[in-house]
């Protein structure tokens, strides 16, 4: 302990009792001048101890403002990177690897939560706490060092009662000493009067009365120095020197608590720091290739049905014909046998599905849709409506109940009170119901169509070939054969270019239909070559479908162009 003699010479801080080792050669420095050195050497080790749990607070202080910092940016990282409108009714939530991404940044935003707890924990549990603590030990050591600082006054004062009373004392003897010679001198002097005489011996007892005082004042003051020396040395100091220490081991162990507090808070978040590493790593083994190409299909599959080949166009035939084929077997387009431009000018705009095509008007039953994207739009609809409603009929049943409620116990509200929701709830209940009938309808009437549209597709796909005629040597018809006319425009179809490059400045002449067609479905024909037809409008058909889906048109009031095969129930003449 400090207030021990042993474990203060040990420690140096305070000098064994008894004399001054230095009073030998003349040092009058009193023994508690040498503990006020002491003294002061233990009030700046405090004072250190204190700074140094102070700069351990604002070292935590600034880690604390870090952590928040660093939370504070990983939640705008989060929050701008997160979507604003629901994920479900966006089409890359369909994507596994778009929904991993959302999982890591949500996990991002759980890991900023834990540095939040970190800064938290370090804020109140060093920082507020060693703060709280930091001015209670300023408190408790200053009462302490006034404590000591006024045993030290008490001693001194003492010291300084005891000098004055042994000067006095010295004093006095001199005096007294002085006024004996001088009685014992008039004494024997013959001329002094007995006067005189008596005067003098009167001063030397009075004087020698004087110093006995003094000497007895003297010796009151030594003994009550001692006794307060030794209180000061033996009992108050080292009380005070040992309520010093307990301060400074409680600062210190208060400190060593801090020191522990700081690495701990950062391992108590650690596990749930290794759950969110865990679901990024869980959200990166989610990721699957294959199931994001088959979530591609499903959303963006539009129910069309599959073009066939692009037949060939042979326009070399007019060179191998001579002047005595018949004009059966002269190619469709000018009488002279060459193919006619404007004829031409219809294949250059079959290739319209590949340009850009404008955005179509926005139908309530999605009739602006391809069949396949129409089915799921109206099914989504669907389950929309019917989870409304049902909430809807909740709500119904709780006002309903509440009622009831009411009606058996009046003094909990007005049942009246309650119609005019219960009326809007029936009639939102009414209205649902009527809006789902109206999209199963919709539903039902797109899933028919779709049926016997593939239906009337495979059945003109599976038409058997025209025949093929035979050629002669000389590659004429033979002109007696019955199907002369047929092979003739079979050949012409075979025998078409490719590839043709010609301009569609010509007019085109009116041709015959070679059958009619009910459009299915509305179609909005907003781009160059096509055409707008209604539903269940009749029309001509110009030229069947070339296996690109689309077929050409002529609309009853004037019009021709190409619409979509699919939204098509073909009829041949």
């Amino acid at each position: 302990m400090w207030g021990s003699y042993p474990q203060r010479l040990c420690w140096g801080l305070l000098p064994a009792p008894g004399p001054c080792p230095q009073q030998a050669g003349g040092c009058s420095r009193p023994h508690w001048l040498l503990e006020q050195d002491q003294f002061d050497t233990i009030e700046r080790h405090t004072q250190w101890g204190l700074d140094l749990l102070e700069k351990y607070v604002k070292f935590v202080k600034e880690r604390t403002e870090i952590e928040q910092a660093y939370a504070k940016q990983l939640r705008n990282l989060v929050k701008k990177y997160l979507p604003k409108r629901n994920t479900r009714e966006d089409p890359e939530s369909k994507f596994c690897q778009y929904q991993a991404f959302l999982q890591v940044v949500k996990e991002l935003n759980d890991f900023a939560g834990q540095r939040e707890v970190v800064a938290e924990n370090l804020m109140t549990q060093i920082c507020v706490e060693l703060s709280k603590q930091a001015q209670e030990l300023k408190q408790e050591r200053k009462s302490h060092f006034q404590e000591g600082r006024r045993a030290q006054q008490q001693l001194e004062n003492s010291f300084k009662q005891l000098e004055n009373s042994k000067r006095k004392f010295e004093r006095d003897c001199r005096e007294a000493e002085k006024a004996v010679l001088t009685a014992e001198k008039l004494d024997q002097d013959l001329n002094a009067t007995k006067a005189d005489v008596e005067k003098a011996k009167q001063q030397a007892n009075l004087r020698s009365h004087m110093a006995e005082e003094s000497k007895n004042e003297y010796a009151s003051f030594l003994q009550k120095f001692n006794r307060d020396q030794s209180q000061f040395y033996f009992l108050e100091m080292p009380q005070i020197f040992n309520k010093l220490q307990e301060m400074d081991e409680r600062r210190t162990v208060r400190l060593k608590e801090g020191y522990g507090v700081f690495s701990e808070t950062e391992r108590q978040v650690m596990p749930i720091i290794g759950k969110c590493l865990d679901g990024m790593k869980t959200a990166a083994d989610s990721v699957n290739e294959k199931n994001d190409s088959q979530a591609l299909i499903e959303l963006h599959k539009s129910g069309f049905e599959r073009p066939g080949d692009v037949d060939f166009e042979d326009f070399s035939q007019p060179i191998n014909r001579t002047s005595s084929d018949s004009s059966l077997g002269t190619p469709r387009g000018t009488l002279d046998g060459r193919l006619d431009p404007r004829q031409l000018g219809k294949n250059k705009g079959k290739r319209w599905p590949f340009s850009k095509k404008n955005k179509p008007v926005i139908t309530e039953d999605f009739s602006h849709l391809p069949p396949e994207q129409r089915r799921k739009k109206l099914q989504q609809k669907m389950e929309e409506r019917s989870r409304e409603l049902q909430k809807e009929i909740d709500q119904r049943d709780a006002l309903n109940k509440m009622k009831d409620v009411y009606q058996k116990t009046p003094q909990m509200g007005d049942p009246a009170s309650l119609e005019p929701k219960i009326s809007e709830t029936l009639n939102n209940i009414e209205k649902l119901r009527l809006e789902i009938q109206k999209y199963e309808s919709w539903l039902t009437e797109a899933e028919g169509r779709m049926l016997s549209n593939r239906s009337d597709n495979s059945l003109r796909y599976s038409r058997p070939p025209d025949p093929a005629t035979t050629l002669n040597n000389n590659g004429s018809h033979e002109k007696d054969s019955p199907d002369a006319t047929h092979s003739d425009d079979s050949q012409d179809a075979l025998n078409q270019p490719i590839y043709t490059e010609f301009d569609d400045d010509f007019e085109e002449e009116l041709a015959s239909p070679i059958g009619t067609c009910v459009a299915m479905y509305q179609f909005e024909g907003s781009s160059e070559g096509t055409i707008s037809m209604t539903e269940g409008e009749e029309l001509s058909l110009m030229e069947e479908d070339k296996g690109d889906g689309w077929t050409r048109v002529r609309r009853s009031k004037g019009g021709e162009g190409y619409v979509p095969t699919s939204y098509l129930r073909v009829s041949l003449n």
